[in-house]
């Protein structure tokens, strides 16, 4: 067909179908991709949160070498006490907030600690499974809300 000098094909452009049919390929490969980022970003928090409760042991266990108790610690950078990190990641905006809680053992006070890493409400990790992840001066890891030791090995495995 010729109109006015140009030469116009039957086929020329993208069919509503061949359209179609792209949107379907995205939007597939988009279900699949989204969640599997989203397991990824959370992995990357709580590995985050792990890192900053391990810090604080060892800052905690520091302390304990030289006042013999854990509980000689801020969290606000006054006095002589080492410092603890309160939020993790360390800078930025909190996903998870660091608490530390000094218990007695036979008695003396200061001598074991749990240390919790609990999600912000209303951030990006408040519905993770593994809530709250804790730490203590024995090594024992643990989440708490946990369900399994699987769901332990989860939030703390990988």
């Amino acid at each position: 067909m010729y109109y006015r000098g140009h030469r116009y094909d039957a086929h020329s452009g993208m069919t509503l179908i061949e359209l179609m049919i792209v949107v379907a390929i995205i939007g597939i490969l988009s279900a699949i991709a989204y969640p599997n980022y989203t397991q990824y970003v959370q992995r990357g928090n709580r590995a985050e949160a792990r890192s900053v409760l391990l810090e604080n042991a060892q800052i905690l266990e520091r302390n304990y070498t030289t006042a013999n108790r854990y509980d000689a610690v801020n969290s606000d950078g006054t006095g002589g006490a080492p410092t603890i990190l309160i939020q993790s990641p360390k800078m930025g905006n909190a996903i998870y907030d660091i608490t530390v809680a000094a218990a007695a053992v036979n008695g003396v006070a200061g001598q074991a600690f749990t240390l919790r890493a609990t999600p912000v409400v209303g951030g990006p990790m408040a519905a993770d499974a593994c809530e709250v992840i804790t730490l203590t001066n024995t090594g024992l890891r643990g989440a708490v809300g946990a369900t399994s030791a699987a769901v332990v090995d989860q939030c703390w495995g990988r």
